[in-house]
């Protein structure tokens, strides 16, 4: 068997945050073996929390979306690219509301930003080893 591929696609279904964790865990085993616990749990954190809010916010029903994930000897790089172009925002805290803190939380572990792509959009987020 050979290494698992760089990209994945997948149904924009609350289903394929899991899927895509699966993928970015295999993908770092295979490629980035000497990464620590602690590292390994922020990017499955951020995959998580982007590939999320992708499917709640940048997706309709029926797309699809991709994850594409690159590594160098201290990151690991996400991309996930949606359909559509409105971008990831904060929103304020809300005891009531079990949602809206995905964005804070790769804020907090990664460096992140948004490209436009025909279409819809690549959020994207590199998170480094301390």
């Amino acid at each position: 068997m050979g290494p698992p591929p760089p990209r994945l696609k997948l149904k924009a279904v609350e289903e394929s945050a899991k899927v895509a964790r699966d993928f970015a865990r295999e993908y770092i085993a295979f490629h980035v073996s000497a990464i620590g616990d602690t590292l390994l749990d922020d990017v499955l954190l951020v995959v998580s929390e982007i590939v999320t809010n992708a499917i709640r916010y940048g997706t309709e029903p029926g797309d699809s979306l991709l994850v594409a994930l690159e590594h160098g000897p201290d990151l690991v790089r996400i991309e996930v690219h949606d359909t559509r172009r409105s971008s990831p925002r904060f929103r304020p805290e809300s005891v009531e509301r079990q949602r809206g803190r995905g964005m804070f939380i790769v804020d907090a572990l990664a460096t992140w930003g948004v490209r436009d792509r025909p279409f819809g959009k690549i959020v994207w987020a590199e998170v480094k080893a301390s």
